[in-house]
């Protein structure tokens, strides 16, 4: 059941709220306009199994780098790859590090997709930059949750209470909850090609319809429009961007340097030459590194609710960390606890799920998170398993049992994301971890 606005209003949750400052999942197979890659300097020669790991990490360290490197090219002339190029691993328990790996590269292709030699590939570090696809709507969840509890949204309210232009046949009975449990019945994806501007585009994603048949609240169906159309609320209630809220109050509060939308716009050239993980290599737009690899946000500017941000995997954790400690970071509170336990409850139980892409998922998922699906979270998989993932490769699981965060980002979308399933490398890495963490 959901908290409603008068429910919020009683707990005192909107008091708690206003003391506050302030993803994967199936994501639209679409043909990404044309951008010009980095220009990028010599570097050393990497090889496909090369991995930077840092000492004082726990003995399971070896065993997740192994794991990571059976899905690397062959060698370092193998033109495909059965699972990525390359790929940072994270581990925390407890809060504290127990793994920080990097194998293989960063940059491997140009646009094409065509093998660079190895002097112009870029390795993968540590503190990799990556593109989080559909990751991105864990932020969303967090930030519009922020608003529920200022008292600005609330989740049992229309959706069209709040942006009128959500027009459509039965989109009157479509809540905020149901945009974060992706029971709405929302299409998976927007059109927005071939429309004059922004406002144009954004119009055409307000008004999508419901998927033929659909009754909103009663059937799990993954919708990039309904996370979409989640932004949008956080940016009507707030009079901001998007982008600004997320720096304001989640990011800035956090620390997450490397956390944001659009980042050829704002990270230094040294930080894009050597950090940024390309992406798709082989579309219209060229090779894809800095910009979103999801093409319905790129046609919105590279800003939305679903998909655009980019991050490194320490700050993907510290995400994962946030909600797994109830809201809090370092003794300053983001989200109320009782915000953050509705958040990670299954709020589908009972309903049935409908997923072309992944017709073994169950509809098991809280507010913005997706919750005990083994087809990622491996031996980790429990009730109270929590995570997400991204078309682009990365993925995020917190298991509460262990007191365990794991982020780990693979670039399999470079150059070609049809050569590869990220899924069994995801797998691979929680059942070592769920083996060796009790």
């Amino acid at each position: 059941m959901f908290v409603g606005r008068r429910t919020l209003m009683g707990a005192g949750l909107a008091a708690v709220g206003a003391a506050v400052t302030g993803c994967g999942e199936p994501e639209p197979r679409s043909l990404p306009g044309r951008v010009e890659p980095d220009v990028m300097p010599p570097s050393p020669s990497p090889i496909a199994t090369a991995s930077v790991s840092p000492s004082g990490q726990a003995p399971y360290a070896a065993d997740v780098t192994k794991a990571l490197r059976r899905y690397l090219p062959a060698t370092s002339q193998t033109v495909q790859h059965h699972g990525f190029p390359g790929a940072v691993a994270l581990v925390l328990v407890d809060g504290r590090p127990t793994v920080h790996t990097a194998v293989g590269e960063a940059l491997r292709y140009e646009a094409g997709p065509k093998l660079l030699p190895p002097a112009r590939r870029v390795p993968m570090r540590p503190d990799s930059i990556f593109d989080l696809a559909s990751i991105t709507k864990v932020y969303t969840a967090i930030l519009l949750l922020q608003q529920v509890e200022q008292g600005r949204v609330a989740l049992d309210a229309a959706v069209a209470e709040y942006l009128p232009g959500f027009t459509g046949t039965g989109k009157r009975a479509v809540t905020v909850a149901m945009l974060l449990t992706h029971t709405g019945g929302l299409a998976p994806a927007a059109k927005v090609t071939g429309l004059p501007d922004n406002a144009a585009r954004w119009q055409a994603v307000l008004a999508a319809p419901l998927v033929s048949g659909a009754k909103p609240g009663s059937t799990f169906r993954y919708s990039s429009v309904g996370v979409m159309v989640a932004g949008k609320i956080i940016e009507q209630v707030t009079g901001r961007r998007l982008d600004q809220v997320l720096k304001s109050d989640l990011t800035e509060p956090l620390g997450l340097r490397d956390t944001g939308f659009t980042p050829n716009t704002r990270l230094p050239a040294d930080v894009r030459r050597t950090r940024l993980v390309a992406t798709d290599a082989r579309s219209p737009r060229g090779l894809l590194r800095g910009t979103v690899h999801d093409d319905v946000a790129n046609h919105l500017g590279g800003i939305a609710g679903h998909a655009g941000l980019f991050a490194s995997a320490a700050d993907v954790a510290a995400i994962g960390q946030l909600l797994l400690d109830g809201g809090v970071h370092q003794g300053r509170r983001l989200l109320a606890e009782a915000t953050v336990q509705q958040m990670l409850v299954n709020a589908n139980a009972g309903k049935p799920a409908v997923d072309r892409e992944r017709p073994y998922r169950t509809s098991a998922h809280g507010l913005g998170v997706v919750l005990d699906q083994r087809w990622f979270m491996g031996g980790l998989t429990g009730p109270r398993t929590f995570g997400h993932t991204g078309f682009a490769g990365p993925s995020l699981v917190v298991d509460p049992d262990r007191r365990l965060v794991l982020a780990l980002l693979t670039n399999r979308a470079h150059p070609n994301w049809s050569w590869a399933d990220p899924d069994p490398a995801r797998v691979a890495v929680a059942d070592v971890l769920a083996k060796a963490v009790g």
